[in-house]
């Protein structure tokens, strides 16, 4: 048995043009020729690709994987095809600047166009996901001789790009990275290794643009010390042809629990003298420079968590259609016919419509952000959407573990075997909380940079916004359920508890820290409801154009709000009460 998919295009149109409100894109410099009817154009196009091209590999591209040699990394045959067949239909160019060669489509629509292609196919995903967020990088503070040099071909898909952060002594814990960096004329010459790397090498494309954390000769210890450099697999001549292979190298790939067809390289620098590297901005300011391309890829790897629960979904629902078990009055029913089964489901498909909505939000804030007429106008989008990002790969990536295991559960004994291939989804969604860092860094960043830095300001700003958006919600005489009253308790929550969270802050870093997590986990549970108690509203008003499926979002919201959100309750006391029980268990202490 293989894994089907159908691009959810429906629900991509109704968050996108009546929950989230991208109607506001087309006043924005640059987008007046954006519309509802351009946006539904592009996700067609690409519904089309992950359906035809990217799904039907995903199951064989897990199971064959990659191959490593000395001379290089052999991907499926498959994944390559597909690949050629991604760049001649243009795809690397939609989210690129036109200066270089993109299509600047907006970052919304973005988001939802690489919801599918992760769904479809995660493992080929990651290569395209990371070359846009070196592009993002080098446009941002590279040279114009290295935007020239390098941008072009990235964004016309000839190169590919990756970000090399880890080595084996140094994870999360960047302040320990060894990689070397010596002035060699116009350049620099880099030894070291680099683990972890995704897509490092591969069969794709002709050239791979490493950006690179190292540490100049000299240069401070710490996180003040690291400088980001681009490393060229091969050479780029100054007329833009490829010159020489750089003394760069992979070393293996890794053996992983799940997105086995994505290449996990170690990767050496220098062995034969020093790999000639390009310094990008100003020294020893590299993991500023380099969190450019990780906030890129936080909310990229966001949506990764959703897009597979929305897989998940689909092919369990599927399953549970056709899979008869026990019987009802008139005799063997299918299982979805079965209460807890209709739980399940519903519990994965209202999470993943709560994430979706939430990430394409905080996309829509980031063009504003970028693009809006108002210079105050543009600092509060951005503020709101830095305060987002570690909401959505925290809360989403974590969700979307709990919706793949769902639908094994769905599935029964048979979710437990591989080839009904609702493991692999499982498999390939557990790095989503662990890379891009994890939901513990995610919380650690959304407390400290976010809340605790502004003073909880863009939280409570947002939470008051949301708080007068919903009090206008009106049901209407027949109503039987009405969301407002119990988003409006859950926003409650989250105001007391971040309140509590500044108040612990001032007890010490320990006490915020232990609490973390739920906190996180809390703002994506009451951000999402906010979000799906607004798909409510837009469905009510929406039913008589499409009953079915507006019928089918009221239920979605309400069960949602009546089966999830009642667990923000619970994470608000944690957070408020939870801390000392933490910061004074003594970790040296038997258990006995």
């Amino acid at each position: 048995m293989g894994q089907t998919y159908s691009a959810p295009l429906n629900e991509l149109r109704f968050v996108l043009h009546h929950v989230v409100g991208d109607g506001v894109i087309s006043a924005l410099p640059g987008y007046a020729e954006y519309s509802a009817e351009y946006a539904d154009s592009v996700l067609e196009a690409a519904a089309g690709f992950a359906e035809g091209v990217l799904a039907p590999i995903n199951t064989s591209g897990d199971r064959v994987g990659v191959t490593w040699t000395p001379t290089g990394v052999a991907t499926p045959p498959e994944f390559k095809a597909a690949y050629e067949r991604f760049v001649a239909d243009g795809w690397t160019q939609l989210r690129g600047p036109t200066e270089f060669g993109g299509q600047a489509a907006p970052k919304v629509l973005c988001t939802a166009v690489e919801e599918l292609w992760a769904s479809a196919n995660l493992a080929f995903r990651l290569c395209p996901m990371l070359t846009a967020g070196a592009v993002e990088a080098i446009r941002e503070v590279g040279t114009p001789d290295q935007q020239q040099r390098f941008l072009p071909k990235l964004i016309g898909g000839q190169w590919t790009g990756t970000m090399n952060l880890t080595e084996p002594q140094a994870g999360s814990d960047l302040s320990a990275i060894r990689t070397r960096a010596v002035a060699s004329g116009s350049h620099y010459l880099l030894t070291g290794q680099k683990i972890f790397i995704t897509y490092g090498e591969h069969d794709y494309t002709e050239n791979i643009i490493h950006l690179v954390l190292a540490r100049i000769d000299g240069a401070p210890a710490g996180t003040r010390g690291i400088s980001l450099f681009i490393v060229p697999k091969i050479l780029v001549n100054d007329d833009g042809t490829l010159g020489k292979r750089n003394d760069v190298r992979c070393t293996a790939v890794e053996r992983k629990l799940g997105i086995h067809a994505s290449p996990t390289c170690a990767m050496s620098y220098g062995d034969s003298g020093g790999a000639i590297g390009y310094l990008v901005g100003e020294p020893n300011r590299g993991l500023e420079y380099m969190f450019i391309m990780m906030n890129a890829a936080r909310l990229s790897v966001g949506l990764e968590g959703y897009a597979l629960g929305e897989r998940a979904w689909q092919h369990a629902a599927e399953w549970a259609r056709n899979r008869v078990q026990g019987r009802g009055p008139q005799g063997p029913v299918a299982i979805e016919r079965h209460a807890d089964v209709q739980r399940m489901l519903l519990s994965m498909r209202s999470g993943v419509e709560a994430a979706r909505a939430l990430a394409l939000y905080t996309a829509l804030q980031l063009d504003v952000a970028e693009h809006g007429t108002e210079p105050a106008a543009r600092q509060r989008a951005q503020a709101r959407a830095d305060l987002l990002i570690p909401i959505v790969k925290g809360w989403s990536t974590e969700l979307g573990v709990t919706t793949t295991s769902l639908g094994i559960q769905v599935h029964g004994g048979m979710g437990y075997i591989e080839d009904t291939g609702a493991a692999q989804l499982m498999r390939d969604a557990r790095i989503g909380p662990i890379y891009e860092g994890t939901t513990g860094i995610q919380a650690l960043d959304l407390v400290g940079r976010k809340v605790g830095r502004d003073g909880g300001v863009a939280m409570f700003e947002l939470v008051s916004q949301l708080r007068t958006d919903l009090q206008s919600f009106v049901s209407g005489e027949s109503e039987t359920f009405d969301p407002t009253t119990s988003i409006l308790e859950a926003l409650d929550h989250l105001d007391r508890a971040t309140i509590s969270i500044l108040d612990q802050a001032a007890r010490g870093p320990a006490y915020v820290q232990a609490v973390a997590v739920p906190y996180l986990h809390l703002c994506g549970l009451v951000l999402g409801g906010a979000m799906m108690a607004k798909a409510y509203r837009a469905a009510t008003a929406l039913l008589q154009t499409d009953p079915a499926f507006h019928r089918a979002k009221r239920r979605t919201a309400r069960f949602f709000i009546e089966h999830l959100l009642p667990a923000a309750g619970g994470l608000a006391h944690t957070v408020r009460n939870g801390a000392e029980c933490v910061v004074d268990e003594d970790p040296g202490r038997s258990n006995g």
